[in-house]
């Protein structure tokens, strides 16, 4: 039997590196887990997912919440206070679920972190130009000016960073952290997708050989 592999993809703000995952996906033939990881923990916790869209990607997750009781919680497992710890442990509970199904691809959520443990891992960082990722995001919010789309892009970043130094022992976009960190304006979507699957293809024969 082959052995399950994991490819971790982190990524700043604009620079496409959701689509990459999600074209890698399709390449490789298995699936992929970003925001849908916040349906699947907000159904095994009994908690509305609006809860962990509020804060995702947040330090502080949900500091306004933090001593209201949620009687419907498993009290043994989680605790009977929703603290952001607790809130961080169903998400990473998720992730590890998940990963005991098969090989795939996480998008953010810290999996690289929450699954150091696993022998066959890929921790992957995409940025790109900041010309391209403002304009990205543009064309996702029509109605942002560059600045503002400049001043967006600079807040997620930062909460980004935040979030994954605060329950990581590593730096956020820092090389060290990284298996492989690419520039998606260099080679393009198309072309970074087939850079980062030629790369996990050399290392799963390392893996599987």
């Amino acid at each position: 039997m082959k052995e399950r592999y994991f490819i971790n993809i982190g990524r700043q703000l604009g620079s496409g590196g959701k689509l990459i995952g999600q074209l890698l996906a399709k390449e490789l033939n298995i699936p992929i887990y970003d925001r849908t990881l916040i349906d699947m923990a907000a159904q095994e916790s009994g908690l509305c997912k609006e809860v962990f869209e509020d804060k995702d990607e947040e330090t502080g997750l949900l500091s306004k919440l933090f001593n209201i009781h949620m009687p419907f919680m498993n009290t043994s497992f989680y605790g009977n206070q929703l603290s952001d710890e607790a809130l961080f442990k169903i998400q990473s509970d998720a992730i590890r679920h998940l990963s005991e199904k098969g090989s795939c691809i996480f998008v953010g959520r810290c999996a690289d972190y929450i699954l150091r443990d696993e022998p066959h891992v890929i921790n992957i960082f995409i940025t790109a130009d900041e010309a391209d990722r403002i304009r990205r995001i543009r064309e996702r919010h029509p109605d942002f000016t560059e600045e503002q789309a400049r001043t967006f892009m600079h807040k997620a970043d930062h909460k980004r960073s935040s979030y994954y130094n605060y329950y990581s022992a590593h730096t956020w976009g820092h090389a060290a952290t990284y298996h492989l960190c690419l520039n998606s304006s260099t080679l393009g979507i198309e072309g970074t997708m087939r850079f980062i699957k030629s790369f996990i293809e050399s290392q799963r024969s390392k893996i599987e050989g």
